[in-house]
């Protein structure tokens, strides 16, 4: 597959001339899930899915689907019938020719006094994991971890202990945006020393072959 890296947590799967966008929110690019032949969200907050974008990409194209879990499906739905699909943690489905394996329930912690909504990741062709706002060990050995490098519910200890114990080939960092550029060789070099595998950092708009 191809794969393009996005603004914040948005990315792009490209294969046999289908593509998939994951994560459209108010972050990444104002058409970045235009034109895509499917569309998966994760949750429902913003830097995710932004429902304006998400129209935007539905009404350019009859043919493009969504899946996603129940509090954006019912958001969605009604405005676009039989084209938004509501998953769960152990659903798969084919999308844009790709087999995605639907893996995890809850957002992380942010703090006790805040509610967790639903999270789901998405497994892609068995190889490539995003795990949305969660910390999700995927069920099987994966190729490529989409990375969330930095969110008001991580720490930078959570994210290393999360790379020994997916324990990719390979690691993409996503959800970046909060990061300034001075904080960035801090986070490089710690998680390239303490992670335990390859890493890369693509600027928005960058691809490669996976």
């Amino acid at each position: 597959m191809e794969f393009t890296k996005l603004r914040h947590a948005c990315v792009r799967l490209e294969k046999d001339g289908q593509s998939m966008v994951i994560d459209p929110g108010v972050f990444s690019e104002q058409d970045a899930a235009v034109g895509a032949d499917a569309i998966l969200v994760t949750h429902e907050h913003a830097d995710h899915f932004d429902e304006q974008r998400l129209r935007a990409a539905l009404e350019a194209d009859p043919a493009v689907e969504l899946w996603t879990l129940a509090s954006v499906a019912d958001k969605m739905a009604a405005a676009f019938p039989g084209r938004v699909h509501r998953v769960g943690d152990g659903d798969t489905f084919t999308a844009a020719g790709f087999e995605v394996q639907v893996q995890g329930e809850l957002h992380a912690v942010i703090h006790p006094d805040i509610p967790r909504v639903t999270n789901v990741g998405y497994l892609v062709d068995g190889s490539l994991f995003h795990p949305g706002d969660a910390l999700t060990v995927p069920a099987q050995p994966v190729e490529t971890l989409l990375l969330p490098v930095h969110a008001p519910w991580n720490k930078i200890a959570e994210v290393i202990d999360y790379l020994r114990e997916v324990k990719p080939r390979r690691a993409v960092d996503i959800h970046d945006v909060y990061l300034s550029d001075p904080a960035l060789p801090i986070y490089e070099s710690l998680l390239g020393a303490l992670g335990g595998c390859d890493r890369t950092r693509f600027a928005p708009g960058e691809a490669t072959p996976l």
